[in-house]
């Protein structure tokens, strides 16, 4: 399941702030930094990141990896990039325009994500979201032919539900296309108060029934929000409200026991946590040394009885 094709799972380079709260410069050099260290693969959304950038609309992230794969000539044989349609505004500044996920729209929107990239195929594509406006046999339809033309080699569902995802796949099925084969929910060690809706619209939780339906079927898994956003090792970012209950102050403390046993950081130990269940966090970095950070956190060890205490906090 983990890593797409590889047996290991890996961490992914979340790319959101490329080219807004990024600077291109800065961009370039944890790429140079995430391929430097084995890291291979890159996400992204042709959205990214409408709610930052002046002009309204995405754009600027697959743009700043488009430049840094035409200034680096052999990059895009040493990475994997995936990225995603469903939520770029069709108006500026108008989230609610945003381009949905009918046939027209998604050919569409990866056209315009490949000539952002420069690359004449990506090598996962992502509904980023439900669309319960369009018929899903025609979103099934549609990124069937994108798979069918090389356009993407692989195809996922993001913050789709389990039965969506699986009614998806038997349509797809029935129309002989290739089905989603990857899901990519938020997912963290640490977890919202029960029923709890997060505050973050759009997100959906990765739940047992996904990584149920996952192991069942073959399917690979993506978390994001993995670190929530610096929240473990920054005291000027607190965990969301949603977070405070009695549930995160165990995890915690077993948490900084863990990383002390282990000599490593507590996203580390996260991180190792996530991939010892054959998920491929998404890290978004800032900074050249969190990308390095993140990358060391595959040789963290976590045995049966580290799994097994972080379980019973939970």
């Amino acid at each position: 399941m983990g890593g797409m094709d590889t047996k290991e799972p890996l961490i992914v380079l979340g790319t959101m702030d490329f080219g807004t709260r990024v600077p291109q410069d800065r961009a370039f050099s944890i790429l140079d930094a995430f391929v430097a260290g084995g890291g291979g693969w890159l996400d992204t959304a042709n959205c990214y990141s409408f709610w930052t950038d002046p002009a309204g609309v995405g754009g600027a992230s697959e743009r700043v990896i488009g430049a840094w794969l035409k200034a680096r000539p052999g990059a895009r044989d040493t990475v994997r990039i995936a990225t995603k349609v469903r939520h770029n505004p069709l108006v500026p500044h108008a989230p609610e325009s945003a381009e949905g996920l009918s046939a027209r729209a998604v050919h569409a929107g990866v056209e315009e994500s490949l000539a952002r990239l420069g690359v004449d195929h990506v090598d996962l594509l992502w509904a980023h979201a439900e669309d319960r406006t369009v018929p899903l046999e025609e979103t099934v339809g549609a990124f069937g032919e994108l798979v069918a033309k090389g356009v993407a080699l692989r195809i996922g569902a993001a913050n789709h539900a389990a039965w969506r995802v699986e009614r998806a796949r038997s349509l797809a099925r029935e129309q002989r296309v290739e089905p989603w084969t990857c899901l990519q929910l938020r997912h963290s060690l640490v977890q919202p108060r029960p029923l709890t809706p997060v505050a973050e619209g759009g997100h959906r939780l990765l739940t047992a029934e996904d990584l149920d339906l996952a192991r069942s079927e073959g399917l690979a898994v993506w978390s994001y929000s993995s670190l929530m956003w610096g929240s473990y090792v920054r005291a000027d970012k607190p965990l969301p409200s949603t977070y405070d209950h009695p549930g995160t102050t165990r995890v915690l403390a077993v948490l900084d026991d863990v990383a002390d046993e282990l000599a490593a950081t507590r996203n580390q130990v996260v991180l190792a946590w996530l991939m010892r269940q054959g998920i491929d966090p998404i890290v978004g970095a800032s900074r050249v040394e969190q990308i390095e950070e993140a990358l060391t956190a595959r040789r963290v060890r976590l045995g049966a009885e580290h799994l097994a205490r972080l379980a019973g906090a939970r």
